[in-house]
């Protein structure tokens, strides 16, 4: 884009910067994949000072993390919201490239030379000037020159370079709105980060309860044993349980550690800083938000919608640039200085012009310029109105999930009742001799299944309500909410 802006400052020809500023904000999301929103970004690098170099180091300490904290430092420090900002910056620089077209510019020239120059060489010899009675001259001259200049040149009338500094303007609501899209992307990737952190942790807690549950078992089991009123399969059977057991936890431990590095890095963390989750996993029934309200507040708050018809401004002005090359262009230019001998007489000079230009013939390049705007804007307008059906397809996959998985939480909380109950009356029957431990082993493993089910559907649900409050654009403001928090 920096070219284009020089070339403007040059006098050259406008539209290939129209071009350049429409094309300045092509980061704004188009959502070109009918099925999907925007891919979530890519975990940021931790940049804490002002030097790229200086990256942060883990401390020792633990670090308490709530889902806000996690959030805000998302929003503060993923790559992607930092490289959105600098964009921000670079088209507002355009903005002010831009406009100083339309200012006036000056500048101050002081030089200084010395020439020797040849008179003869240029037609001045005494034979030629003879008649004039200017007697004999030395045809080889030295001039040592000084000269201060103040310079100015001002553009009266430009009417295509005034369409693409309204271009630039546009340009940057564009650049915001893709700020934001990005935000809210983070806001949704954080927030399933810490979500999936929390349900691994409720996975270990459950691990860790069956494994104290199997080492009873096999407590009991083994006094059986030598009581003489068991036999050694129970035994057997209660330490292959609590291996199978310990295996779990093993790998839910696994889990939760390497997710939460996931996370570190999501928010900006050193990937080894560790941290102390301190927010619990999240349930509350969520009011079922009507279609029609859902559709109308995606339409109203999307961002990538709102970048797209952003996009559609700049077109427009850079469209309307392109006919406006078709216009005169006024202009003024001129300096003011003084000029003279080195160590001599100095006297002022100036010069000031105005200019006219008007473009006579130049239909092929004009034409093809109008055809390339009006193709971009064509295509931004299809765009809108094949996300505007995105927006829909997603919102209603979107609830159909939220429903579906509040539905699934509650026959899984019931089915963990019930296998709890399933598993004391397996314990009791075998603690009064009545069965071996098969049965309390079998019962155990439904319970493990039952709890791991509800802490996936739970994750679910709440991941669910997070991707309704994306799909509708207020995740970034509105994830409490939705979360029941």
């Amino acid at each position: 884009m920096t070219q284009g802006w020089d070339r403007l400052r040059a006098g050259a020809k406008v539209w290939p910067l129209g071009l350049a500023a429409f094309l300045a904000v092509s980061a704004v999301v188009r959502a070109q994949d009918a099925g999907n929103l925007p891919s979530g970004p890519t975990p940021s690098p931790t940049v804490r000072s002002a030097s790229p170099y200086n990256v942060e180091q883990a401390t020792a300490q633990v670090m308490p993390l709530s889902l806000d904290d996690a959030i805000d430092l998302g929003k503060k420090k993923n790559l992607n919201v930092l490289l959105s900002r600098q964009n921000q910056l670079g088209v507002h620089g355009g903005i002010l490239t831009a406009g100083n077209a339309l200012l006036p510019n000056l500048s101050a020239v002081g030089k200084t030379a010395t020439q020797q120059i040849n008179l003869a060489a240029m037609g001045f010899k005494p034979s030629s000037l003879a008649g004039l009675g200017l007697g004999s001259f030395p045809s080889i001259v030295k001039v040592d020159t000084t000269s201060l200049e103040l310079t100015m040149d001002q553009a009266l009338f430009n009417a295509s370079a005034y369409y693409l500094f309204r271009a630039a303007q546009k340009a940057e609501k564009a650049a915001e709105f893709t700020s934001l899209n990005v935000q809210g992307t983070v806001v949704l990737q954080v927030g399933t980060y810490y979500l999936r952190a929390l349900a691994d942790a409720s996975q270990i807690e459950n691990a860790k309860s069956l494994e104290k549950a199997d080492q009873e078992v096999l407590r009991q089991a083994t006094a059986s044993h030598d009581a003489g009123v068991g036999t050694n399969l129970d035994v057997l059977r209660a330490r292959v349980q609590l291996q199978t057991q310990q295996q779990a936890l093993i790998s839910a431990e696994n889990t939760f550690a390497k997710d939460k590095i996931a996370l570190n890095r999501a928010i900006g963390l050193p990937a080894g800083q560790e941290i102390a989750l301190t927010d619990t996993v999240p349930f509350a029934e969520y009011a079922t938000l009507p279609l029609s309200d859902a559709l109308a507040l995606g339409y109203q708050r999307r961002k990538d919608l709102l970048g797209l018809q952003a996009q559609i401004d700049v077109a427009e002005q850079a469209r309307k640039a392109v006919r406006a090359e078709r216009f005169p262009t006024l202009g003024f230019n001129g300096y003011y200085g003084v000029l003279g001998e080195t160590r001599g007489l100095y006297h002022g000079v100036f010069v000031a012009q105005g200019t006219v230009k008007v473009p006579v013939f130049q239909e092929g390049q004009l034409r093809g310029e109008r055809e390339v705007a009006v193709a971009q804007l064509t295509a931004l307008r299809q765009q809108v109105a094949s996300l505007k059906v995105t927006i829909d397809q997603q919102i209603r996959s979107a609830m159909l999930d939220v429903q579906a998985a509040n539905d699934l939480v509650k026959v899984a909380r019931s089915n963990v009742d019930l296998s709890t109950q399933a598993l004391q009356d397996a314990t009791d029957r075998f603690a009064s001799g009545v069965e071996d431990n098969l049965p309390v082993i079998q019962a155990q493993a439904v319970l493990s299944n039952a709890q791991s089910r509800l802490v996936q559907t739970l994750y679910q649900y709440n991941q669910a309500k997070l991707q309704l409050a994306r799909n509708t654009g207020v995740v970034e403001t509105q994830y409490k909410a939705y979360l029941g928090r």
